[in-house]
């Protein structure tokens, strides 16, 4: 249901919602009682409300890159979300820019770039997903440094990948990128 509602509700926690609820009418047959409904909202609520717990190295990384770099933060998702995300996380200061994208594909990269007068070859994406973060930004033709994550979305996946030379990298965690890009 979430996957079929993406083009209409978007990526986030309150489209997340919608389709909990409709699933639960579908699977009541329409039979899910308004008490029951409350409890989808309540979950919903509650999900938005979780607190922001940035991964190991994340503001030391930030740190370490801020003076060599112009830092962009681009994602997708509900914007009132993801603005009440960063703020919370306390590592908005670190960004020149922050995006927030209804989808992340070769088009919106080179949208973003273009907005900010960046060429391609001057872009490199850190990011989790292949599928939203990697294969734009390679196909576009930027530098990629992929940081897998052990929990990922079935929507995100990507079935085979074979990395271009050079331009890819898989990186354990968040550190490794500024090692790779020699930053003290």
């Amino acid at each position: 249901t979430e996957i079929q509602n993406l083009p209409l509700f978007g990526y986030g926690i309150k489209g997340f919602t919608l389709s909990l609820i409709e699933t639960a009418m579908r699977i009541s047959q329409y039979r899910v009682s308004a008490r029951q409904i409350e409890q989808i909202i309540q979950i919903g609520k509650s999900m938005l409300q979780y607190p922001v717990e940035l991964l190991p190295e994340v503001e030391t990384t930030l740190n370490r890159l801020t003076p060599h770099y112009r830092l962009i933060l681009a994602t997708k998702g509900d914007l009132l979300d993801q603005e009440r995300k960063l703020q919370r996380s306390g590592i908005s200061h670190f960004f020149h820019h922050i995006e927030v994208m209804s989808e992340k594909n070769a088009a919106a990269y080179q949208h973003l770039l273009a907005h900010l007068d960046v060429q391609p070859h001057e872009f490199a994406m850190v990011g989790n997903s292949l599928k939203s973060d990697i294969l734009p930004t390679l196909e576009i033709g930027a530098i990629a440094f992929h940081v897998p994550y052990h929990v990922d979305w079935v929507h995100e996946r990507v079935e085979s990948f074979s990395a271009p030379e050079g331009r890819c990298f898989t990186c354990q965690h968040i550190g490794e990128v500024a090692d790779h890009l020699h930053v003290a």
